[in-house]
């Protein structure tokens, strides 16, 4: 069929037939799908890799479960010989004698994550212990932590959770010091989420507990010109976190993030 629009101009079109004629200065709608469809756009490039990574820190994350040098570093740590015996393969137990510390008394712990200034009754959530299936390890003691940790410098590197653990460790460490007065923020900086680095200095000990806030590890940027808007941002999976080279040189490295 024939047909003109009223510009004169002449548009060819084919019925029952599936495609454009011979000639027909149009495609088809099964063929501009299909040239739609013939790659992925970038959106989807994106979520390919991040599929794959994950995939890929699951894989890591099972093969590290049966390393068999992870047991022998824990018991450099702790001083005591656990054997062969995975201390992270586990759960959590009562334990009455719990907790290690009373976070009114910490100066480091926010008043935000203080359960119990906050109006909280029960103190149940404190009273449980990690205890691996196939060993018993040591109580934590925090002068003999500290001992350890002597001369160290600790990093923890993530999200909120992480300086949230950030907290609590070094909470965990205070009740060994002889002086409270010994330990301090390096930059004399409250505890606060808005601050991508703190540090807090145990003097006597020669010992360096640091947090940077790293909430995915790798670099963030602004989503592309043209993005859809529900995509607020996006991740360099290939580029670390610009702030990572500050992380070299620890002697001991926690990361902690993606947990959502």
């Amino acid at each position: 069929m024939v047909s003109a629009s009223r510009s004169g101009s002449r548009r060819v079109t084919q019925r029952g037939g599936g495609g454009a004629v011979p000639g027909s200065p149009r495609v088809s709608t099964a063929q501009r799908r299909w040239w739609a469809a013939s790659g992925p756009s970038s959106l989807e490039r994106v979520a390919l890799a991040s599929v794959a990574l994950a995939l890929s820190c699951a894989l890591y994350l099972y093969v590290f479960r049966h390393l068999p040098g992870r047991a022998p570093a824990v018991s450099g740590f702790i001083g005591e010989d656990i054997g062969t015996c995975d201390v992270f393969d586990g759960g959590w137990v009562p334990d009455t004698t719990y907790p290690l510390y009373n976070s009114s008394d910490c100066p480091f712990a926010e008043r935000g994550f203080n359960c119990l200034a906050n109006g909280r009754e029960n103190t149940g959530y404190l009273k449980w212990r990690w205890r691996p299936r196939r060993c018993e390890v040591p109580r934590f003691t925090a002068r003999a932590a500290l001992e350890r940790l002597r001369g160290k410098r600790v990093v923890f590197v993530g999200d909120s959770m992480s300086r949230t653990q950030w907290e609590s460790f070094i909470c965990m460490l205070m009740p060994g010091v002889d002086d409270p007065k010994t330990v301090y923020e390096v930059n004399g900086n409250e505890i606060t989420k808005i601050i991508r680095f703190l540090g807090v200095r145990f003097a006597s000990f020669d010992l360096t507990v640091e947090f940077f806030r790293s909430v995915f590890l790798v670099q963030q940027s602004p989503a592309p010109r043209h993005s859809p808007k529900r995509v607020k941002s996006t991740l360099r999976l290939d580029k670390m976190d610009n702030i990572s080279r500050k992380w070299a040189n620890a002697d001991l490295l926690i990361f902690n993030t993606g947990h959502w």
